[in-house]
């Protein structure tokens, strides 16, 4: 780990460029960067706690191991990003790779032992060219892919975030609702969702699920163990359950 870290950091000196853009025309978990104000009225919010359970089997020590890893690597490049003042632009390309992994095949061509390291390290000069990765980001994927780690991408992805966000001192809060809402809406979200944690930024991540019927939820707080829900679909659950109903599955 010592020799990725030496590595990592030195990179070529990095010409700073300003952020680039939300990334707004992918579909799941958009990111939205917000100034807070709007005139959307948002009633009374109750918060229930999210029950945890407890992982069983053989495999919990080898998954701490993987996290272990997952997150040291992440360590590493938030170092590396604040040593060259790109913390923010490093969190950008981060997403733009967790889109990237987020493709099977992707992941199945990295993790294939059958083909050659100089074959890997080739598509990431591709991705790193076509996605305008940043040398320090493109370096870190070359690493990964030397130390045979880049199975850890979509781990090292998570952890990163985590340590973004303590960084910035930033809550993630993930709106879920049937269309996508209104930014000034989605604004007055993150305002009540910065009132309720202290934290100094919000972001919000949107996601669509037609099945609420209408109305909205709200995940944050640690690993999204915190939910608002403002859903039409949990009313008619409670409705049902007031009527002793709750067998009866409710089609709209």
């Amino acid at each position: 780990m010592a020799a990725a870290v030496a590595a990592l950091q030195q990179t070529t000196p990095i010409t700073f460029q300003s952020r680039s853009p939300p990334l707004s025309q992918l579909h799941s978990k958009p990111t939205t960067r917000l100034s807070l104000s709007s005139n959307l009225k948002i009633p009374k919010l109750t918060i229930k706690p999210l029950l945890r359970r407890r992982g069983r089997g053989g495999g919990a020590s080898g998954a701490k191991m993987a996290d272990s890893a997952a997150g040291s690597y992440a360590n590493a490049l938030a170092d590396v990003a604040k040593s060259n003042n790109t913390l923010d632009e490093t969190s950008d390309d981060v997403e733009k790779i967790e889109k990237i992994f987020s493709d099977e095949q992707v992941v199945n061509f990295f993790t294939n032992p059958t083909i050659i390291e100089e074959e890997k390290q080739k598509l990431v000069d591709e991705i790193a060219k076509s996605s305008g990765l940043q040398p320090h980001v493109a370096n870190f994927l070359n690493i990964l892919v030397d130390m045979k780690r880049i199975d850890l991408i979509k781990e090292i992805v998570k952890e990163f975030e985590v340590v973004y966000n303590k960084l910035t001192d930033t809550q993630v809060a993930i709106v879920t609702s049937v269309v996508q809402l209104e930014s000034q809406h989605l604004a007055q979200i993150a305002k009540e969702v910065q009132k309720l944690t202290g934290a100094r930024n919000v972001r919000i991540k949107t996601v669509i699920d037609p099945s609420l019927v209408a109305g909205f939820t709200i995940r944050y707080g640690n690993s999204g163990s915190k939910l608002i829900d403002m859903s039409v679909k949990k009313q008619l659950e409670e409705i049902a359950a007031q009527l002793e109903l709750g067998d009866i599955q409710l089609a709209v």
